[in-house]
């Protein structure tokens, strides 16, 4: 089957209400339902509880209590890099972007003015530079953390549909990341800006920043933005930015500019969070 035929569901699926559906059951406190639901997950995905902060999985009170989980100490440590890798995850795409366009999968680009949500001054800022996409499933450790030090400087979140964002989907829906409900990060760093873009998709329940908390819902239809003052978010590299309440897909821009990407790096390699992604040269 091709994954055009594939993906041909999702676009007549009642996306919106299964999402807030599957959100409001996330959120709910259900005891030993609640329980159990995270127990079938663990085996299901083959979830490395040993590496959480707390991997007693009874312990938690909602399933989005579970599936944001922290960390131990030191189970990522952050690489000697100027841009160390945000996630855990697998690699969609990544390298230069030509002209304005970002490419997605096979046959299929999206430009850099659509996905940051219609601002073309800003998008022009990042013409001829580069890009990185990161998919993460659901067994994966769903916080996102800082690729180098920044302060940001505007947050958007863009409405769009809901589609899943898994590898067919990416393969099978034009400018998929670009038509997904999203919130855009927007950064100023010491080698000029970058952005960071948190992607929805269907059964994602929401996606929160650490200063600002939930983003959406509320969803309301319309383009919101909150702009900020120099230094009044100011994170370090390797500190949490934000996390998604359901897993989805992490979309970066970088200017144009000498960037050599890890050399091990390729398309659908795993990756974890604070392995080196990128050297200026």
């Amino acid at each position: 089957m091709s994954d055009r035929l594939a993906v041909l569901p999702q676009y007549i699926m009642p996306k919106r209400a299964l999402t807030t559906l599957a959100g409001k059951f996330a959120s709910a406190h259900l005891g030993s339902l609640t329980t159990a639901v995270i127990r079938r997950f663990v085996a299901r995905y083959d979830v490395n509880m040993a590496e959480a902060a707390n991997p007693d999985v009874a312990s938690y009170a909602s399933f989005n209590d579970f599936f944001t989980r922290s960390l131990k100490p030191g189970v990522r440590p952050l690489a000697s890099a100027d841009l160390i890798c945000p996630v855990d995850g697998t690699i969609s795409q990544f390298g230069s972007i030509d002209k304005d366009q970002v490419f997605q999968a096979k046959g299929h680009r999206y430009s850099t003015t659509a996905l940051i949500g219609g601002d073309a001054l800003l998008a022009a800022r990042f013409d001829h530079g580069h890009f990185a996409t990161l998919y993460l499933s659901p067994r994966d450790y769903h916080r996102i953390h800082m690729p180098c030090a920044g302060q940001l400087t505007r947050m958007v979140h863009v409405p769009g549909d809901l589609f899943s964002v898994n590898p067919t989907t990416a393969r099978g829906v034009p400018g998929l990341f670009a038509r997904n409900e999203r919130v855009v990060c927007v950064f100023e760093s010491a080698h000029g800006p970058f952005v960071l873009v948190l992607v929805g998709a269907t059964i994602v329940g929401s996606m929160a920043t650490v200063w600002h908390g939930q983003v959406n819902p509320p969803r309301t239809g319309q383009l919101r933005q909150w702009g900020y003052t120099p230094g009044q978010v100011a994170l370090r590299q390797g500190e949490e930015m934000g996390r998604f309440l359901l897993g989805s897909t992490v979309v970066m821009l970088f200017p144009k500019g000498p960037l050599q990407f890890n050399a091990h790096w390729a398309a659908a390699r795993p990756i974890q969070l604070g392995e080196s992604m990128a050297q200026r040269q």
